[in-house]
């Protein structure tokens, strides 16, 4: 097998220089990761040592004994696996509601030429500037008004049910939701859509079968970082519901903290076991996900 040389740049031709600065963006960029993940490595470290250990030696000493017991026990004295599915429960149907709703109205405001579809994009925008423990009392008293029949709901009312966490979440996530899918359809060539209407193809099929299937990167990012959101949060549930067994994921790792005393190591393999399911998503959608970021970007 006979090996070829490089190519050398013909005579006379300045070879290309390499960009100014690229070096310097690189460590800067390097360094800033670092920074964001610090913190998850440093909580990675502790859950693996034994308390006894970090207390006698600091958190930044070389480990002598590294093990996984800290994450059995966590998983098992805080009764995670209930808390899980009751995150599930709240994160999945409320992130599938707030994406279908969303594009509704977003497919509303800028496909159709509807009255005042501007000042509804703006209302929607609006909503989330309102920060959300303004509404918190008003809510607590309102949902302790409605009523729910006992198959939904055991205290008979939306208060201490999963479906009042549902609806709060669902309700501050979707003005950004419709934001974001609202400028992403007016970016579509209008002509796909004026030539499906020509085969006579009414709202609802320029809705599912034209417009839906063009905004699969943008739903992949938005479903990604609503199930984030709605899977971290921790004031909803520890306002809306009562019942312990009720409460988010969020809320388990108060089990795992003493009245006297608490195992940090303890507490940051909860925390990390918490994590999970978030970096799951992530790694299943990274694709769409980053996609969905980049979206435009070759656009003049």
């Amino acid at each position: 097998m006979t090996v070829l040389p490089a190519p050398r740049p013909a005579p006379g031709r300045p070879v290309p220089a390499r960009p100014r600065g690229r070096f310097g963006v690189q460590i800067f960029l390097l360094a800033v990761s670092l920074a964001f993940l610090a913190p998850l490595l440093l909580a990675v470290y502790a859950s693996l040592r034994p308390y006894e250990e970090t207390a006698a030696h600091g958190y930044f000493s070389l480990p002598r004994h590294l093990s996984f017991d800290y994450y059995r026990q966590a998983f098992v004295d805080s009764g995670m696996s209930k808390y899980f599915l009751n995150s599930l429960l709240i994160a999945v149907p409320g992130v599938l509601l707030t994406l279908f709703l969303a594009s509704f109205v977003a497919f509303a405001v800028s496909r159709l030429r509807i009255r005042f579809g501007v000042v509804l994009l703006m209302v929607f925008t609006a909503g989330n500037l309102l920060p959300q423990q303004v509404i918190v009392t008003p809510l607590y008293v309102l949902f302790n008004r409605i009523p729910l029949p006992y198959w939904m709901s055991d205290s008979m009312t939306l208060y201490d049910s999963l479906w009042a966490v549902i609806a709060v979440q669902i309700a501050f996530q979707l003005g950004f939701c419709v934001f974001v899918l609202a400028n992403f359809m007016r970016t579509l060539p209008r002509e796909i859509l004026e030539a499906a209407i020509v085969d006579g193809a009414g709202v609802w099929t320029q809705y599912r079968r034209v417009t839906l299937p063009l905004c699969r990167p943008a739903l992949a990012a938005l479903g990604t970082l609503q199930f984030t959101w709605m899977y971290n949060d921790f004031l909803w549930g520890l306002v809306f519901l009562s019942d312990g067994d009720k409460l988010p994921v969020t809320s388990a790792l108060n089990n795992l903290r003493g009245q006297f005393f608490t195992d940090y190591n303890l507490l940051a393999a909860g925390s990390i076991l918490v994590a999970l399911p978030t970096i799951l998503v992530f790694l299943l959608l990274q694709r769409h996900f980053i996609a969905g970021l980049t979206l435009g970007a070759s656009k003049g």
